[in-house]
C-alpha cells in the first residue's frame, strides 16, 4: 500500500447565502486556499473528485457545473459520487493506490437553504415503504433518541452534555454556527422541538463547501511537515428499511470501526447530526473517556449537506499538523438514523 495523507483543507460554514451563488462561487475560494496551503497550481493535481446531491440543488447534473470552478482547459481527471465529500476521499485514495496519480484534491459542497431540508432527505429513505409517508430526518432521530431513553441507554441529561460541550467547544471555531451561552441547567429547560429533542439536540440547517488535499509519499512531506498520514480506513452500510435494525444501535459503525486499528486514538472527529448519535458512536467504535470528541464543536455546531463528513475528516487532520494529536480518527454518516458509516484513521508519524 501507499502511504498517502491529508495534507491541505478548507471550508466555509454559514447559515445561508445572500442571493443565489453558484456552486462555482462556493468553490473558488477554497480552491485557492487549498493551493496557497500547499504551494501547488491546478496543474499539480492529479485527481478530482466532487461530492454533491442534485437533488440537493435542485437541478441535473448541478456537479458538472462545478469543474468550472477547476477550470475545464486543459481537460482534468475528474469523477463525482453522489454521498459526502468523505466518499469522495475515499475514491481518491483509491485513485492514488492504484498509482496512476500521486496527488488529489476532492470537495463538496450544498445549499441546503434552498429547500425544507428535512423534506428533501426523506427521497433517501425506501421508495415503496417510507418515502411516500415523507417522515423526515429530525422525527426519525427523534424515534431513535426516544427508542434509546426508553431502555434505559442514555438519559436527557446525557444528551445535554454533548449539546453543551460542542458548543463551548464551538467557540474556538471561526466556521461555526452555533457557539455556546448555555449550562447543561439551561439546555435542559428548553422546549422541546420534536420530543424527545431539543433544538440544539439536532444539528442547524447549514449551507457550505470544503475541500481536502491528497498527496503520497514524498509529495506529501514537501507540503506539510508532520502530515497526516491515513492508515485506515473503514466502511459499513446497514439495510435501508428501518424496521429491520435496531435503532439504538448501528451494526455499520461498529464494522467500520473494526476494520481498522483504533488503539491510540487521541482525538476523534465524529459526525453525528443529534446529540444522541455522538453517545451511539462512542460506544459503538469503542472510544473511552480519555478520547477528545469533536473539539471543533462537531455537526450539532455546523453541518453543511455533503461537506460535514469530509469536514469532520479535515478537521481530525488539522489536529495532526499542529501537533495536538499524534493518531486521530475522523467519522462520516450518511442516511437517517446512522445508517451508512465510514471511519478514517490518521497518524503523525515520520
Amino acid at each position: 500500500m501507499r502511504d498517502v495523507a491529508v495534507v491541505g483543507f478548507a471550508q466555509r460554514q454559514m447559515k445561508d447565502f445572500d442571493g443565489s451563488p453558484t456552486c462555482v462561487e462556493m468553490l473558488v475560494p477554497l480552491f485557492a486556499e487549498c493551493y496557497e496551503q500547499t504551494g501547488w497550481t491546478r496543474a499539480d493535481v492529479g485527481f478530482w473528485c466532487s461530492g454533491s446531491s442534485d437533488y440537493l440543488a435542485g437541478r441535473s447534473f448541478s456537479f458538472v457545473q462545478a469543474v468550472d470552478a477547476i477550470g475545464v482547459i486543459p481537460p482534468v481527471n475528474e469523477s463525482h459520487v453522489e454521498m459526502d465529500l468523505a466518499w469522495a476521499l475515499f475514491e481518491a485514495w483509491l485513485k492514488i493506490q492504484t498509482g496512476e496519480v500521486d496527488t488529489a484534491l476532492v470537495y463538496a459542497f450544498g445549499k441546503s437553504s434552498a429547500g425544507v431540508l428535512r423534506r428533501t432527505l426523506a427521497l433517501q429513505l425506501d421508495p415503496y415503504t417510507m418515502t411516500p409517508l415523507w417522515p423526515d430526518t429530525v422525527s426519525l432521530a427523534g424515534l431513535q433518541a426516544r427508542a434509546g431513553l426508553d431502555a434505559g441507554l442514555w438519559d436527557e441529561t446525557a444528551m445535554a452534555e454533548v449539546a453543551h460541550r460542542s458548543l463551548t467547544d464551538a467557540e474556538r471555531n471561526e466556521h461555526a454556527l452555533r457557539k455556546g451561552g448555555s449550562s447543561v441547567a439551561e439546555l435542559l429547560a428548553k422546549p422541546m422541538y420534536a420530543d424527545p429533542l431539543r433544538k440544539h439536540d439536532c444539528a442547524p440547517v447549514t449551507d457550505g463547501a470544503a475541500a481536502l488535499v491528497l498527496a503520497a509519499g514524498d509529495k506529501a512531506r514537501e507540503v506539510r511537515e508532520r502530515p497526516a498520514w491515513i492508515t485506515g480506513f473503514g466502511h459499513s452500510i446497514d439495510p435501508m428499511s428501518m424496521g429491520t435494525r435496531d435503532l439504538t444501535r448501528s451494526g455499520s459503525a461498529q464494522r467500520a470501526g473494526a476494520a481498522v486499528d483504533l488503539a491510540g486514538v487521541e482525538v476523534a472527529e465524529l459526525h453525528a447530526p443529534f446529540s444522541h448519535q455522538e453517545l451511539i458512536l462512542r460506544r459503538e467504535l469503542g472510544l473511552g473517556d480519555d478520547v477528545r470528541i469533536n473539539p471543533s464543536g462537531g455537526a450539532l455546531t455546523g453541518n453543511p449537506m455533503f461537506s460535514a463528513g469530509g469536514i469532520r475528516i479535515g478537521e481530525a487532520a488539522t489536529r495532526i499538523w499542529d501537533g495536538e494529536a499524534g493518531k486521530t480518527l475522523g467519522h462520516a454518516t450518511s442516511g437517517p438514523a446512522l445508517q451508512q458509516n465510514l471511519v478514517c484513521v490518521m497518524e503523525g508519524r515520520a
